[in-house]
Order: structure tokens, then sequence, then C-alpha cells
């Protein structure tokens, strides 16, 4: 067997390149079009000849058969080659340039013609309906060949027909009118052709442009290629066009943003509604990896313009990375927690060694007392307030937190809170992130304190957290609240700004709301007002477990 390998056959057929086929097919059609309209054009062209030819006779005819002359030179006369009747057609045969002018009387004899030796004859054809009284026009063959004729009846002073003019236009004229045209008429055609040539290599042109002088194969492999890519990535992409319409949503886009393919053809503004989200897909907000909350979702999106005028933006989910980073704060905020209460705990046990070396032994029975007794007050005026066990645990840990850095966290006496929570782990978020807040803002202030005041009537509830730092300026008390947006340096396994937001979102879901102002005697003071958030009292309390499972991943500070 040879190892040659076996030489492979170009075949014919059209050219692969977008350039080429679509120019070779312009050009098809152009001269498709050049043909047809040439077509059309000498098809009627003969017949508007062969109509104009026999108008023309109708009309010499009618001419001489109004001449009274040749009535009475007709009935006066008798045919002769040098009679009045055939000097006065030959006259007029010469001056229209027909090719026969034949006088005839009622028995079809001819007293005129351009064969003079044909006067006296019977004509060859039929004279019927001229000498009934009716015009006709037609083409027909004679004794001079074919010709296109006018026939009509020639008439006295009384109306009576004493015979017929027949008057010929030579066919051979009409055709050389006809294949005169032709020349002109396919000159016309081939600038007509000339003209699509050109806006054909034009356009075909443009066309290898837009499409990089690709084959038709090469551009379906690339789409079957992209669809393929935007619908299996698990990555969201939102495409506009230079209108700002969405024309492109994939898969994950329309599961991180809760959209169909309604949306397709819509504004941003249309398809999410007004906030952060629609803005950062239209370009009203700028900047790379930016932040945006979308139902319970935490997003981050970059857009990018593209050369149409449009833009593609890419949506990331960051839901799982928040919650992840908000463990390990909470992790972080447990060892702290256990930091410092080793470090105090140390510092107690080294005061009672002290007492007891010292002999003291009442002053130490006495020191003992009074820090199981702190520790126990602290807990117990807490869990006698706040009846819902993580709402409770969460701000007896936080207690300690602050107290580690010098910040004093106090429950108001005016905080009532039962047992009946419709999703106790969102109110954990809201008083996680504002109680951060308030801790972050007051460390460091004279005379630290951070204030919680937690009060239900009847199925709504009324969170109150009071600080003493700095406070929020008047022009900033909303965008605290938008996604993305902190006066923080944010820490390194995540952003800022999407905590408070997180915070106003868990309010309006449940038909509240999240307002800030400034405290009584400084700082800042955060209510939250939740209008369903206790169920009724005769029902079960909801428990921890029916919460939305995500809503962890939502206690981020701002």
């Amino acid at each position: 067997m040879s190892s040659t390998p076996p030489v492979r056959r170009r075949r014919l057929g059209l050219p692969r390149r977008v350039f080429s086929q679509v120019l070779l097919m312009q050009l098809a059609i152009a001269a498709g079009v050049a043909v047809l309209a040439t077509g059309l054009f000498l098809a009627p062209l003969s017949d508007q000849l062969d109509d104009q030819a026999m108008r023309r006779a109708l009309a010499i005819a009618q001419t001489t058969a109004q001449q009274p002359q040749v009535v009475e030179e007709l009935r006066t006369t008798r045919p002769a080659t040098d009679g009045p009747v055939q000097t006065e057609a030959e006259r007029i045969r010469k001056a229209t340039q027909a090719e026969y002018v034949v006088v005839m009387d009622r028995q079809g004899v001819r007293w005129s013609h351009t064969d003079p030796d044909r006067i006296g004859e019977v004509v060859s054809t039929d004279p019927g309906q001229a000498l009934a009284g009716r015009d006709v026009m037609e083409i027909d063959d004679g004794t001079l060949g074919r010709s296109a004729r006018g026939k009509v009846p020639l008439r006295d002073a009384d109306g009576d027909i004493v015979g017929a003019v027949s008057v010929g236009i030579a066919y051979d004229s009409v055709r050389a009118r006809l294949i005169q045209a032709i020349p002109g008429l396919f000159a016309y055609a081939g600038g007509a052709l000339a003209v699509g040539a050109l806006a054909a290599w034009l356009i075909s042109r443009r066309v290898q442009r837009q499409t990089r002088d690709l084959a038709f194969s090469d551009i379906a492999g690339l789409l079957a290629e992209r669809e393929a890519m935007l619908h299996g990535i698990r990555e969201g992409v939102v495409a506009l066009d230079r209108g700002g319409r969405v024309r492109l949503l994939n898969d994950e886009a329309q599961r991180l943003l809760g959209l169909g393919a309604e949306a397709v053809g819509r504004s941003p503004d249309e398809a999410l509604g007004a906030g952060r989200t629609a803005d950062v897909l239209a370009g009203r907000v700028t900047g790379t990896d930016l932040l945006t909350v979308r139902g319970q979702r935490v997003l981050v999106a970059n857009r990018m313009p593209t050369d149409d005028g449009g833009a593609v933006a890419t949506l990331r989910d960051r839901t799982e990375l928040e919650q992840l980073g908000r463990e390990l704060d909470s992790t972080r905020g447990l060892i702290d927690a256990l930091r410092a209460q080793d470090h105090e705990h140390a510092n107690r046990m080294h005061t009672l060694l002290g007492l007891l070396e010292l002999e003291m032994y009442d002053d130490a029975v006495e020191f003992v007392g009074e820090v199981v007794g702190d520790h126990r007050v602290t807990a117990e005026q807490i869990t006698e307030r706040i009846q819902d066990p993580l709402v409770a645990a969460l701000l007896v840990g936080k207690a300690t937190v602050a107290a580690e850095r010098g910040v004093t966290l106090w429950v108001s006496d005016r905080t009532r809170l039962p047992d009946r929570l419709v999703d106790p782990r969102g109110l954990v978020t809201i008083v996680g992130n504002l109680v951060d807040n308030a801790l972050d803002a007051a460390a460091g202030t004279p005379h630290a304190r951070v204030e919680v005041e937690l009060r239900a009537q009847g199925r709504a509830a009324t969170l109150r957290v009071r600080d003493t730092g700095p406070g929020v300026p008047a022009d900033h008390r909303e965008m605290v609240f938008t996604p993305g947006w902190s006066t923080k340096e944010p820490p390194a396994h995540r952003r800022r700004g999407i905590g408070l937001s997180l915070v106003r979102r868990l309010a309006e879901r449940q038909g509240g709301s999240a307002t800030v102002d400034a405290a009584h005697g400084g700082g800042a003071e955060f209510v939250v007002v939740l209008p369903e958030a206790l169920a009724e009292a005769d029902l079960e309390p909801a428990h921890a477990a029916t919460a939305p499972a995500n809503t962890a991943a939502e206690e981020e500070s701002r």
C-alpha cells in the first residue's frame, strides 16, 4: 500500500468567504434585474411600434379620404396610370413616405397604386370592413409584402360610401426602428448594471469589514459557540443595544435578576424597576466591580461598552461569598469575645489570688459574689426583655465585644420583644448590622455608648439603635442605604456597603422602613419599623428553621 497521501481535489462551488458570496449574489441579482428590465421593455416596444405605424397609416388614409377632389375624380374618371386619382395618391404617398396609397371603388378595383401596372385590378386583401363604413388597422401581407395598414371608407358629400382608401407603412421600417432602439436600450441597461455592480462591491466590502472576512461556516460556528458559552457559564451576561434596550439575557442573568425572556427589547428601568441594579446596567453608575442587591442576592456587576454603541454587563453572585465572609466575621467576633472573657477572667483570678494570699477571705468572697452577679445581671436583663433566643444571644455576645472595645452596650428599659417572631434570622441580620455599625462609630469616642431599643406593639416591631459617634451628615442619610456605598476601608475577604442596604431591603420586604437621623445629644439613631414582624398571639411562634436560608448572607456591615 502506498504511503503517499491522496491528493484532495478542490470541488467547484461557491466561494467560502462572506464577501465573495455576497458580491456574487448581488452581481447575479443586478444582472438578472437588468436583463429582465430590458426584456420587459422590449416586449411592449414592438407592439407600441406596430401600433404607432398602424395609427400613422390610418391617419394618412383618413386625411386622403377627406379631400373632395378624390371623390369627384373617382366618379368622373376611369382608372388609369396617369389619371388624376393616381397623381393625387402618389403625391400624398411621397409627402408622407408611406409604402403605398391605394384608392378603390366599391368593387375593390384599384384607382391608384405604387406599381402602375396594378391599377384597374382588384385589391389583394378583403376591403369589406372599410366598404362597410368601419376604420381598419392591421398588420397584413399584400402584393408589396408585410405592412402596417390603415383602411377607411371614402364618402361623398351626402355621406354615401363610394369607395375606400388603404394606406400601408412598410413593416421593415417598423423593425428598423426597433433594432435602432436596442443598442441604446442595452447601453442604459449596461450603465445600470455597472452602477449596480459598483454598489454591490461597496456593500460587499462593508460586509467584509463587519464580518472580518469570515466564511459563513465560521460565522455559524461562532454563533453556536457563543450560545453554548453564554448559556453554559455561571456568570450572568446582559447585552444592551445602542438604545439602551436589553437584547440578550443568558440563563444565569435571568436567574440572578429574576427576569424572563420578556425582558428582551425593554430598558433596564422597565424590566427591573428603578434602583441601583437598573442604574448599573444602564451605565448611570460607573466603575468596576460595582455592588448591587437584587432581591436577596448580592451581585457584583461590570459594564463594558461595545463598538456599536451598546454595552455588555456581567453579573457575579457574591451571596455565598458574603455568607462565608459573615461567618468568618462571626467566628472572629466569637474569638474576640472569648479573648475578652479570658482577659477579664485572668484579671479577676489574679485579684482573687491576691486576696487569698493576703488572707482577706471575706473580701475574696464578696469579690466573687460581685463578679458572678454582674455577669448574671447583664444576661438576665437581656433575656427578660427579649424573649426570642436568637436575638437575645446576639445581644449578649455583642455586649461582651462592646466591653472589649471600650463601648457600653445598653439595652433600653423600654425594650420588650415576645417570642413570636415571624422571621427571627431576618431580625438578627438587622440588629447585628446596626449594632456593628454603631460599635464602629462609637469606638474611641469619650463615654462611648450604644443603646438598643426593641419594642413590639401588636404585630409590629420597632428597633432603635443609638450611638455616641460622629453621626451621619444630613446629605448622606439616604446614601448610606445605597449598595456599595461606605466610608470605611473594606476588609480583605469582602467589600463594604452591603449591610445597610440589606437592612432596608429586609424591612421593605415586610412592608416596613429603615431610616437614620441625628440622635439626641449627638451621634446617629437608626430606626427600623417592621409592621408584620410578629405572629398573632394565638398562633405558634415561627421557628428559626423556617426563615429564609440565605438571610445569613445578608449580615454585612456597611
